[in-house]
């Protein structure tokens, strides 16, 4: 008899679903994509409408071979890969290599691999989605020209083997601009005013200045500060008002691909990549034993940008909050969350397939990554189903002549979601019984000076949050744009910290010499809204193509004829003076991942390199030493003494041969200012030939 066949793109996904559907289904894996466009060329055919040009995925041949074969005898083909836009394209070049009809009701889709998901797609295939087919054509094509055309460029013009992206090099731009911001930063002083007041029976609080003679009171040095202080100091202190009001504290919304990631970064310490790996695992399937089902899929499809949640998941989660918390427990209203406007709202939110399979009970069946992982999205859905935390919260204004302090106290009245334990609880933060009208003595009156701080360096957490809010990027791409950006050289991680490295300058100086109009964040974005307007059937892909390519190709050629010439009058590496002590000949200037080095030009024959050593014509205002151009392990530049470690002095940025006027310490230069190394002289930079 024969059997239906189902092909899905992963290995162990089939073992899962297999358990499910029984003997009358074989299931098969292509594991991934089995068809896509070469690696050796373009691949897009530029003279015919920009036509791809797809092949079988080099060692992908057996594996479809199998599937052909099992096809040939199968009574019915679904097509099982993942329901994202990437798993749609799969799918289609599945159902053409199968030779199956245009129309056929081939595909099928689940948001969660259990017992109940695959049975109910299977009984419900419906025809291949063309305007999802062509959204991820759309970006496999341009991403391929974007690509192939201008990593030659940069192979001409720093070093072979670098290549571009469309999406990664504006990433990467946004980690420079934010070194920048760093760089040319100069701190400033501020004052606030904190008070504490008394009542008779010696019980206190702490109140900050609010306002002065009506207005919101700046004090940026600490002359003023005393002053007011003073002033205060001479009246008396009334509490003028009294408010006393619940306030709410809400649940977050379930995970989606980036708050995952975000939140596994910042408390699992998880790259992307290694978050999406242990998802694919809880998603595709965990062997739990056969006294639990076996092998079981714990969490729905982990790559997804909408906050949804099926009313059948609402129910058991209910149920489960009532058995355990009690009916208190249960919002009185049903939770609903805003889905962003940019959002693909074909499936649902990240959680646990069943929420009665708590992580106590899998703890000793998962490793110890999936069982933290796991614990994460199954606490988060839980909290995002219960009601809100309350708090009793009081605000107490003491007036103190024409000053106006302000202070808030508060106590949790009732746990709500916090009871899940996913966040913190705010310490009560208790005032003493206090009326209108009463008199307060002024224990002490105290100004706290400040200083304000440059913005924070990218983590992979922010810069996906990041990516999001300006619309760059997929669910789908996230993890990818970190890791190649990475992989690259282009950006180094230290502490979870992103920094640009000189590699990545030198590649963004390049593009944005001559593509700044491709490679920025606002054309970026607007091509990933064009991408969706594709995938909702809204707009023809090739066209979205044609409109990039006809400007790109004028800029290409400019690039090209520019480029050429800059390489025929000055040689790739710069020729030293240095003697190769192996074989005699003068070594070169090379660019690598982490900046400059001394390499032999004998290469392969002698393969001899040498650190270089870049000095700037500084001298070390420690000692006898000179200032150098270092690099830390992961390649981010710093600057440095020759006398290291006999002399540990060191900048960020780069210091120049002139001294503060001020306070006679070195300079630096931070970009658009120069500014000391030690007080708070700043000036513009004037840059060469202007006046």
């Amino acid at each position: 008899m024969a059997k239906n066949l189902i092909i899905v793109e992963s290995p162990s996904k089939a073992k899962t679903i297999k358990k499910y559907l029984g003997s009358n289904y074989t299931v098969k894996s292509s594991v991934g994509h089995i068809i896509d466009l070469p690696k050796s060329t373009l691949g897009v055919d530029l003279e015919n409408d920009f036509k791809p040009k797809y092949i079988t995925v080099r060692g992908k041949s057996k594996i479809l071979k199998e599937i052909k074969d099992a096809a040939k005898g199968a009574s019915k083909i679904l097509l099982a890969t993942d329901l994202d836009r990437e798993g749609e394209a799969i799918a289609w070049h599945l159902s053409n290599a199968l030779g199956l009809k245009e129309d056929a009701l081939s595909r099928i889709v689940f948001n969660e691999i259990t017992e109940s998901a695959i049975k109910a797609a299977v009984k419900s295939p419906r025809k291949i989605d063309q305007s999802l087919v062509d959204a991820q054509q759309a970006r496999r094509v341009l991403d391929r020209i974007v690509g192939y055309k201008l990593s030659p460029l940069l192979w001409k013009k720093i070093k072979k083997g670098l290549s571009a992206g469309r999406v990664q090099s504006v990433t990467v731009q946004l980690i420079i601009d934010r070194e920048k911001e760093i760089e040319s930063f100069i701190e400033e002083e501020y004052w606030d005013i904190e008070g504490k007041f008394c009542k008779q029976d010696k019980k206190c609080l702490t109140s900050q200045l609010f306002k002065y003679q009506g207005n919101k009171l700046k004090l940026i040095e600490g002359k003023t500060t005393q002053e007011h202080i003073d002033q205060i100091k001479k009246n008396e202190a009334i509490v003028s008002s009294i408010k006393v009001k619940d306030k709410k504290n809400n649940p977050k919304p379930p995970f989606i691909t980036s708050t995952l990631q975000q939140k596994a970064a910042n408390v699992l310490n998880y790259t992307s990549k290694r978050t999406m790996q242990i998802a694919q695992e809880l998603y595709e399937g965990i062997d739990l034993g056969k006294g639990n089902g076996g092998l079981v899929g714990l969490i729905t499809y982990m790559r997804t940008d909408s906050t949804r949640i099926s009313p059948t998941a609402k129910e058991e989660t209910k149920d489960f909050i009532k058995s355990v918390y009690g009916e208190e427990y249960i919002p009185a209203k049903t939770r609903l969350y805003k889905i962003s406007n940019k959002a693909q709202d074909a499936h649902e939110a990240i959680r646990p397939t069943s929420i009665n399979r708590t992580p106590k009970d899998l703890k000793p069946l998962l490793t110890k990554d999936q069982f933290k992982l796991y614990k994460l999205i199954w606490e988060r859905f839980l909290a995002s189903e219960m009601p809100s935390a309350i708090y009793d919260q009081m605000t107490v204004e003491i007036k103190v002549g024409e000053y106006l302090f302000k202070t808030i106290g508060s106590k949790l009245k009732f746990k709500g979601y916090l009871i899940v334990g996913t966040d913190k609880e705010e310490g009560d933060n208790l005032l003493p019984e206090i009326k209108e009208g009463e008199s307060l003595s002024i224990e002490s009156i105290l100004g706290n000076q400040h200083f304000t701080q440059p913005p924070q360096r990218y983590t992979e957490a922010t810069l996906i949050k990041k990516l999001e809010s300006l619309g760059i990027g997929r669910p789908s791409t996230y993890s990818s744009i970190m890791d190649t950006i990475i992989k690259r050289g282009y950006v180094a991680r230290e502490k979870k910290i992103l920094y640009s490295t000189e590699l990545g300058r030198l590649v963004l100086e390049l593009l944005n010499g001559y593509f700044q109009n491709v490679i920025n964040v606002k054309f970026t974005s607007k091509l990933e809204h064009e991408l969706d307007l594709v995938a909702d059937g809204k707009r023809e892909w090739k066209k979205i193509i044609r409109d990039f390519y006809g400007p790109f190709e004028s800029i290409l050629e400019k690039a090209e004829v520019e480029i050429a010439k800059i390489v025929l009058e000055k040689p790739l590496d710069e020729v030293t003076d240095i003697i190769c002590e192996k074989c005699g000949r003068n070594m070169v200037i090379k660019n690598g991942r982490f900046g400059k080095f001394l390499a032999c030009p004998g290469f392969p024959e002698c393969r001899n390199t040498k650190v270089l050593v870049e000095k700037i014509g500084v001298p070390c205002p420690n000692c006898d030493g000179e200032v150098v151009v270092k690099r830390t392990k992961s390649g981010r530049v710093f600057y440095g003494c020759s006398n290291y470690p006999e002399c540990n002095t060191s900048f960020w940025s780069k210091p120049i041969d002139e001294k503060c006027p001020e306070c006679g310490d070195i300079l630096l230069d931070k970009g658009k200012i120069i500014a000391c190394s030690s007080c708070k002289y700043k000036r513009e930079k004037i840059e060469q030939g202007e006046e």
